[in-house]
């Protein structure tokens, strides 16, 4: 009976960091996601940089050639957002932007 309790609160000792470091994480990602969907991609920053991608791709989907109406990101500044570098982003159409996600 003894090694059981002892078992247990080891278990339960190793759990609660692991999942207050889940939890942690989790609000962080949440926060992160609302200001990138809230404000950053609102500003008048994106909207340049979004300007200038669909001009360099010559307003045309990088994967169909169809006429491009939005930007993708290829990857995200997870810590930076914002910061992401114009080669991350390619020009797309709706078509083939709801596709990849």
């Amino acid at each position: 009976m003894k090694e059981i309790k002892l078992l247990l609160l080891l278990l339960v000792v190793g759990l609660v960091p692991w999942l207050f470091k889940r939890w942690s994480f989790n609000l962080k990602r949440k926060r992160r996601r609302n200001y990138y969907r809230n404000t950053y991609l609102k500003s008048d920053e994106w909207k340049r940089k979004r300007y200038v991608v669909l001009k360099r791709d010559n307003w045309k989907c990088v994967y169909c050639g169809k006429r491009a109406t939005q930007v993708h990101h290829k990857r995200y500044a997870k810590k930076n957002i914002g910061k992401e570098p114009i080669k991350w982003l390619v020009s797309i159409c709706k078509s083939c932007h709801d596709k990849l996600h």
